[in-house]
């Protein structure tokens, strides 16, 4: 059904429904759990009065924030006993969302690693703040705060997020150039063209959600790094495979093993090597790897 066809309610959903999957993913990390969002803010949209709705923009980015909000709260205990590592559920997508800057940095693996360190509504008052820039009595309705509990929560919250996110924006040319690189060098296994591609604090996380094997703790460092990645390739019984890919707005390898999709490894670049290496194996998030999830800042 095209938006022209649609009743208006129908009609007001769908014209920010790219939106409010944004919001609700950036607030949680997982699409699944976003697409939950979505079907829980369209059934409160339906039941509303339409024609006390002034603003179906902001009233729908509020009904989306306050069910992440709940979720994420409800999902935060289930990380706390995740098996390894936890990782965002990674999205193939379009190359605007790469051409637009602010839009992938927001949804970059290293990024939204850093929003898990926030409180709940420390990283619902974030996004809705720094990524979508939405005024301070929104976000205080949306997150049931006064707006100068909101302001003191943006700036706590922005502090916070500064001292830890990636240094520099590199571009996807950059990006690229290290990913094909890593690429190259593991396929065909050469230690050394690794560890020149590797920056020496670099950190590499892998998500098996005790599905699939993975490392229970981040390796750090360029040596050990390289030494995992020799063992594991010299430990396989299959033929692997690479392909470049985009996910989260960066450049990332689809891997196959045997022609099976085995997990997508995500990286983040600094100065022209890698410095954080996420590979997601639990296959329950790889549903979104295969065709483009559209995602938009409005």
């Amino acid at each position: 059904m095209s938006d022209d066809d649609a009743d208006p309610a129908t009609g007001a959903f769908l014209a920010h429904r790219n939106l409010l999957f944004t919001v609700a993913y950036e607030v949680l990390g997982s699409a699944a759990d976003a697409e939950d969002v979505l079907q829980e803010t369209w059934l409160q949209w339906v039941r509303a009065d339409q024609g006390q709705v002034r603003d179906p923009r902001a009233f729908l980015v509020r009904i989306t924030t306050r069910q992440a909000l709940n979720r994420l709260r409800a999902v935060k205990r289930r990380r706390e006993a995740y098996v390894g590592p936890w990782l965002p559920e990674p999205l193939l997508t379009a190359p605007d969302v790469a051409e637009d800057v602010e839009l992938a940095e927001s949804v970059s693996m290293a990024l939204m690693l850093v929003l898990e360190t926030l409180s709940p509504t420390e990283r619902a008052v974030f996004v809705l703040r720094e990524v979508f820039d939405i005024d301070y009595d929104e976000i205080a309705a949306a997150v049931d705060k006064s707006p100068a509990a909101v302001r003191q929560i943006a700036h706590r919250a922005r502090r916070h997020v500064e001292a830890r996110r990636p240094r520099q924006v590199v571009s996807s040319n950059e990006g690229q150039a290290a990913l094909e690189s890593f690429r190259r060098a593991v396929e065909t296994g050469d230690p050394q063209a690794l560890l020149e591609v590797l920056a020496p604090e670099v950190v590499l996380m892998s998500d098996g959600g005790g599905i699939k094997h993975a490392a229970l703790r981040p390796v750090a460092g360029a040596e050990r790094v390289a030494r995992m990645f020799a063992g594991g390739l010299g430990r396989l019984h299959a033929t692997l495979t690479t392909e470049p890919t985009v996910v989260n707005g960066s450049p990332a390898l689809l891997v196959r093993l045997d022609g099976e999709i085995d997990g997508v490894m995500a990286i983040s670049v600094e100065g022209g090597r890698i410095t954080g290496l996420y590979y997601v194996r639990n296959p329950e998030k790889l549903s979104h790897v295969t065709s483009a999830t559209p995602l938009t800042l409005r």
